[in-house]
């Protein structure tokens, strides 16, 4: 696996990894965060992979963060099959604090694709709530289940003094992408020591983008 790229300092971010109620095992959908890892990086299992976006109504993707995650994937996962990307609308949550139970009951009723066959599936859920321990933007929860804080994404970005948001987006997608491959030491072996022993699963460099 390729390394991942440093990023500039400012762009510094809350995440969150949690893997409440996921598996070390069996299937990856329903696995623990990063336990999903080498089925997603390799061709062994799956040999292309499809990312299912759901968003919610005032928070759809950016269109050129969507691109930039493509082609983060396509450096780093050996899918020669195909790697896409597809996006759908789904309904606003009706609470404005969100929890991982949350996030994965709407999950639950709104994700079309699963992991199956030669293809595996990423979800990607965009929500109009915040999550339940402030200053957060995105969080990793199952092995292949992520989201983001579309509200505190456009909060953070876009201003003076502030990254863009197609730079801010697109850093928490491959922030949290980086959770499901593995790292920190969460799934991949680390090449060369930097956990940063107070974070889980995230870096002590403060110039990548695993830092948090």
């Amino acid at each position: 696996m390729k390394k991942l790229l440093l990023l500039p300092a400012f762009l510094f971010f809350g995440c969150k990894k949690s893997s409440e109620g996921a598996a070390a095992s069996g299937p990856i959908d329903e696995r623990s965060t990063g336990r999903a890892a080498a089925a997603l990086l390799s061709a062994d299992t799956y040999t292309s992979l499809q990312v299912e976006v759901s968003y919610m109504p005032g928070y759809a993707p950016d269109a050129a963060a969507l691109s930039q995650l493509h082609a983060f994937l396509q450096a780093r996962l050996n899918k020669p099959g195909n790697i896409s990307i597809s996006t759908r609308a789904v309904p606003a949550a009706t609470g404005t604090v969100l929890s991982v139970s949350d996030l994965s009951a709407i999950e639950s009723a709104q994700r079309t694709g699963h992991s199956s066959g030669s293809t595996a599936t990423i979800h990607i859920l965009y929500t109009n709530g915040s999550y339940t321990e402030p200053g957060v933007l995105g969080v990793a929860y199952r092995g292949t289940s992520l989201a983001l804080f579309g509200k505190k994404i456009h909060d953070n970005s876009g201003g003076l003094g502030q990254a863009s948001r197609t730079k801010l987006e697109a850093t928490v997608l491959e922030h949290e992408i980086g959770h499901l491959l593995g790292l920190v030491d969460i799934g991949s072996p680390m090449q060369t020591p930097h956990k940063d022993p107070g974070g889980l699963a995230h870096c002590n460099n403060s110039g990548c983008l695993m830092y948090y």
